[in-house]
């Protein structure tokens, strides 16, 4: 214990002096004295620094890699040149001589990693061409299946639209899909229609070439209309302000239950997704939502909100059957 004592005051006393050392150090002017050094003394500072901090992690980024360039500049920088000079060089290296020549010989067996993982993989073997023993994992063969065009979409137009300008009781379901040469403004005249139309109850304008001034107008029309239950403006050029003007009308729509946007021509982005995750909690109508969300937040708070609008629907339900 007493040596332990005499040990502890000993270091105590030594360090004392030590640190009185390092005070005369504080007020040290690092630039006054590397602007003193010679060329061939900071070449030996900078050997010294790479044995002490090889990777540089006490220096800032931008500092970090040392200037290797010893040339002189030979001018201006000259695109045009140095792109003439790339070409040129490209053009004289002469090609790397195969290792394997090529004969013409196919040797390979394509596809090997879906011929393992097919499901016609054959385990029971066949015979070899001599007869003498079995071939293992032969893959059978699977007849193709044909696929078939879609026809075109039968639906006239302009018959559509003055039906629905009429007020067509027996117009209840319009159809547009896949008819790509629809004009802007006829599909805005389809959504100024409907503001006024009692009858039609589902609209599909999926792969319509339908723009943000289609999806505008039809936004409009969500805010009026009392009788459409669905509508499908899937796989169309419809931005994030196209579908966030769809989504906010529908504060003030009771009649719509569905609603499909997927699909666009570009991704929506996930400020616009949970826009929409909390426009649709604000929303007790909407019992189908057709939309893939690429971030799981958003994705789990519309799937809560449409199961608690089905949920009441159900409950409704429920209640009338009672009574």
């Amino acid at each position: 214990m007493v040596e332990t004592r005499r040990e502890a005051s000993c270091g105590s006393a030594m360090s004392l002096p030590f640190r009185k050392e390092l005070e005369k150090y504080k007020n040290i002017n690092e630039d006054e004295i590397l602007s003193k050094l010679s060329e061939d003394e900071l070449k030996q500072l900078e050997h010294v620094l790479d044995d002490l901090d090889p990777e540089n992690a006490l220096l800032p980024a931008g500092f970090r890699q040392k200037d290797q360039t010893t040339k002189a500049a030979t001018g201006p920088f000259d695109r045009e040149r140095l792109l003439s000079y790339l070409e040129k060089q490209a053009l004289e290296h002469k090609d790397r001589e195969d290792f394997v020549p090529f004969t013409g010989e196919k040797k390979a067996v394509l596809g090997v990693h879906n011929m393992v993982n097919n499901p016609k993989f054959d385990e029971g073997g066949a015979r070899s061409k001599d007869g003498k023993g079995t071939v293992r994992n032969v893959v059978k063969g699977e007849k193709v299946k044909p696929i078939f065009e879609e026809p075109p979409n039968p639906t006239n137009v302009e018959a559509s639209l003055q039906r629905i300008k009429a007020n067509d009781p027996s117009l209840i379901e319009v159809n547009l899909n896949n008819i790509k040469n629809i004009p802007i403004p006829t599909l805005k005249e389809f959504a100024k229609a409907l503001e006024s139309n009692t009858h039609v109850k589902t609209f599909s304008l999926a792969a319509t070439r339908s723009n943000d001034p289609v999806a505008i107008a039809f936004a409009d029309m969500l805010k009026v209309n009392k009788t459409l239950k669905s509508l499908n403006v899937e796989s169309n050029f419809i931005t994030g302000t196209g579908i966030l003007a769809l989504i906010d009308a529908l504060k003030e729509n009771e009649s719509l239950t569905e609603i499909k946007i997927d699909n666009q021509r570009q991704q929506l982005g996930t400020a616009v997704e949970m826009e929409i995750a909390k426009m649709l909690e604000e929303n007790s109508q909407i019992l189908k939502f057709g939309y893939q969300f690429t971030k799981q937040g958003p994705r789990t708070r519309v799937a809560a909100a449409i199961t608690k609008n089905n949920d009441l629907v159900r409950k409704k339900r429920v209640e009338g059957e009672r009574q």
